[in-house]
């Protein structure tokens, strides 16, 4: 026990000082073997690590190559910023936080990768809280409401990795106990816009100002019209992705023949263990065509080189991710971790909602990762829940909107990646910006996800 807690504690507090996790989940996690006692490090390395990163790879390298590739369009087309553009114009410049968060949410859910939003975003922000008085520590916060949460883990239908990595454990879709969902996601929203507004208004009132001088505060007024053209073709790709995901996934994959799938060949699966990837995967490469199709002069001989750099985008984070599933892999296989298993699942037995939500949170916050901790939860605890939520008559769709929402809560603790991307990328420190980022990101949704384990404990997955 004693080297799992070292090992935890040396990754959190090193990926806090910047250190890549590429190094420190190997490292750390023969550490942790080491001091375990007995474990052939070699072979904890090859045989356990690699094993369960590469398998990681495998199984979600299209999701986030097709993303990356896809969130770069969105960006060099013009289609990023003219969905921001015509989302202030309908909520009005005086609305700064609103403006951004509605701005960040569509993007997100629409398969634009959260980093691509913040760069694509952030310099709309700036404007509009310089302009509107309101101060700049509250930009990260808003840009987060919109990217880190309800559009990442509650919304149905949402194309990102956090849900789809419940699919093939539970065999369900990225459309999963639909309105628990938008209940989770409406918390999340309307909390986390009213404490922005209220702070906002406290700050100024108090006196404070925009309080920052960066080249975005004296950008030139938004537009206040753009072509009705323009704009539908903008949203047009983001349309395609989920409208074809819900088609794929609940009427024309289950349509097709399939029992190939059950041959060795296709390892031995069944339609449910691939439906959600499939749908997801299809319906991206779909609108990656449709984007290209309707913005080909806007590439203006730029296709190339936006293929390349999105394809080159996808390579960090999902060996960022697959490596602290590799972390988790190891630390599962200590003879240790039995015991914190059975902790885990031994709170509330009876109720696996709670055991689910509580580990998914734990192990999120613990890597600074949603889809790390999503990832190492199910893989190592995902055929006990399964029998758990059997034993209770649980419908598994409750059992991934669970799962989906807890890893969107402690993963964004101070060291998580996507907070200090986003603090770098506004020029921003944790001690002005990260307590409301803490409120929004982290606080509200865990308040989100104890209401959907209520609701869904009274009325099943709806």
């Amino acid at each position: 026990m004693l080297g799992i807690v070292i090992s935890l504690f040396l990754l959190m507090y090193l990926a806090y000082r910047g250190v890549s996790v590429l190094i420190l989940a190997p490292v750390l996690s023969l550490l942790a073997a080491a001091l375990s006692g007995g474990a052939p490090l070699l072979a904890t390395y090859t045989q356990i690590f690699m094993e369960a990163l590469g398998g990681y790879v495998i199984k979600f390298f299209p999701l986030f190559l097709l993303g990356a590739i896809f969130g770069k369009l969105m960006e060099v087309s013009g289609s990023a910023r003219i969905i921001a553009e015509w989302i202030v114009s309908r909520v009005g410049q005086g609305q700064a936080a609103l403006a951004v968060v509605l701005a960040c949410a569509v993007l997100t859910y629409g398969g634009v990768s959260l980093f691509v939003v913040a760069f694509a975003v952030y310099p709309i922000a700036a404007s509009l809280f310089a302009r509107a008085g309101n101060p700049k520590r509250f930009i990260p916060a808003a840009i987060a409401l919109g990217s880190f949460t309800f559009t990442m883990t509650a919304l149905p239908g949402t194309p990102a990795i956090q849900n789809a990595i419940p699919a093939p454990f539970f065999g369900t879709d990225a459309f999963a106990a639909p309105l628990l969902g938008l209940v989770a996601a409406a918390i999340m929203f309307t909390g986390g816009t009213a404490w922005l507004n209220l702070r906002i208004r406290r700050a100024m009132a108090a006196g404070d100002g925009y309080g920052e001088d960066d080249d975005y505060a004296h950008a030139p007024d938004l537009p206040a019209a753009m072509p009705p053209t323009a704009v539908l073709l903008a949203f047009l790709p983001i349309v395609v992705v989920i409208g074809l995901n819900f088609a794929l996934s609940r009427f024309v994959l289950p349509a097709l023949d399939t029992s190939y799938l059950a041959t060795a060949e296709y390892g031995e699966v069944t339609l449910d263990d691939v439906r959600g990837i499939w749908s997801i995967i299809a319906a991206l490469f779909a609108a990656n065509v449709v984007l290209v199709a309707v913005n080909w002069r806007a590439f203006d001989g730029k296709l190339n080189r936006t293929l390349t750099d999105g394809v080159t985008g996808s390579f960090l984070p999902i060996f960022n991710t697959a490596s602290e599933v590799g972390y988790g892999t190891v630390i599962a296989s200590l003879a240790a971790f039995a015991t914190i298993r059975d902790a885990v699942t031994g709170i509330m037995p009876d109720t696996p909602l709670v055991s689910l939500a509580i580990a998914v949170n734990v192990l999120a916050g613990i890597t600074g990762s949603a889809s790390g901790g999503l990832s190492i939860a199910l893989e190592s605890l995902g055929s006990t829940y399964v029998t758990l939520a059997e034993q209770a008559d649980l419908n598994p769709e409750l059992l991934h909107r669970v799962a989906a929402i807890a890893s969107g809560g402690f993963d964004c603790l101070p060291h998580n990646g996507a907070v200090i991307t986003l603090l770098a990328i506004t020029g921003l420190t944790h001690r002005k910006s990260y307590p409301d980022l803490f409120v929004v990101a982290v606080l509200i949704p865990v308040v989100a996800l104890i209401s959907v384990i209520v609701l869904g404990s009274l009325f099943g997955a709806v």
